[in-house]
Formats: C-alpha cells, structure tokens, sequence
C-alpha cells in the first residue's frame, strides 16, 4: 500500500484553532438572546404569557445585564486582576457566581418586598417572579460568561510579574 501523506482538512483545522479574543458585545448579545429565545419559546408553547413576557424582560435583561458588567469587571480595561488568570476555572466561576446570585437574589427581594411595602408602586405577580428570574439568571450569564473569557485567555508567568494583584 503506498503511504499518504496527511493533509489537515477543514475538521481538523476548527479543533486546534486556538478561541478568538473575548467580544463583550457578543457575550451581551447572546446573554439577551438565549434566555428570551428559550423561556419565551416555552412560555409560548405552554400558553404562560407570563413567562413569554418575562423572556423579554426580567429573564433576558438581568442576563444581559450580568454579563456586561461580568465581562467588564474581569477584563478590566484589558489588563485583568492577576487571580482571576491564576485561579482554578471552577473556582473562579463559583466565586462570581455567588457574588452576583447574592446581589440579584437582594435585587429580586427588594423589588418583591420593599417596593410594594414603601412605594406606590403595587405588589404584582411579574414582581414575585423577580426573585427567581433575577438569581438564576444571573447564574447562567455569570457562569457562561466566566467560562467562555477564562477560555480566550493565556496563563503566562512573564505577563504576570508586572501586574497588580488587585
């Protein structure tokens, strides 16, 4: 049999190609984009207007909201805080996403509780889904977000001598 000489084709070429650069607009986009696809596509499905409305809203907004200031605060204007490199992925992943599920689980209360109790503003079930909506998608932005920028980045020894450990 006469050897053949390999030639990478196109399959080979997209599973070693190294990820592109970290695009915070297109993390927002996606951010917005999937939930409302997803929770609007089932609210739809099983006749919840409340949920095809809170995709769009609630749902979509917080995970869009998270991940621009997720991305922002780990990119840091280009130069990130050398223990985000130098942590474990899933370390660092479960400490931003307590740290934002904390703050939209407070967020998600106090719009539920606080404000029909001191405003004028009415208590209304879309205010009761608030705190649920507002955690858990603050969870699945923060985590997908944090995966995907820890993926386009490199850990290097001599890049991280001259940066703050803040």
């Amino acid at each position: 049999m006469p050897a053949t000489k390999h030639r990478p084709g196109r399959r080979d070429r997209a599973v070693s190609r190294p990820p592109g650069p970290f695009r915070l607009w297109r993390e927002v986009l996606t951010a917005y984009a999937a939930p409302a696809l997803m929770a609007g596509t089932a609210g739809i499905v099983t006749g919840q207007r409340d949920l095809a409305v809170a995709a769009c809203t609630s749902i979509a907004g917080t995970s869009a909201v998270v991940a621009f200031l997720v991305g922002r605060w780990l990119r840091r204007g280009g130069r990130p805080r050398r223990w985000t490199l130098t942590a474990p992925r899933g370390v660092l992943t479960a400490v931003l996403v307590l740290g934002t599920v904390g703050a939209a689980a407070l967020l998600g209360w106090f719009a539920a509780q606080w404000l029909p109790a001191h405003t004028p503003i009415p208590g209304a079930p879309w205010l009761q889904r608030l705190r649920v909506d507002l955690p858990v998608s603050a969870a699945l932005a923060t985590t997908i977000v944090t995966l995907r920028w820890r993926g386009t980045t490199t850990v290097s020894p001599a890049r991280h001598q001259g940066m703050s450990t803040r």
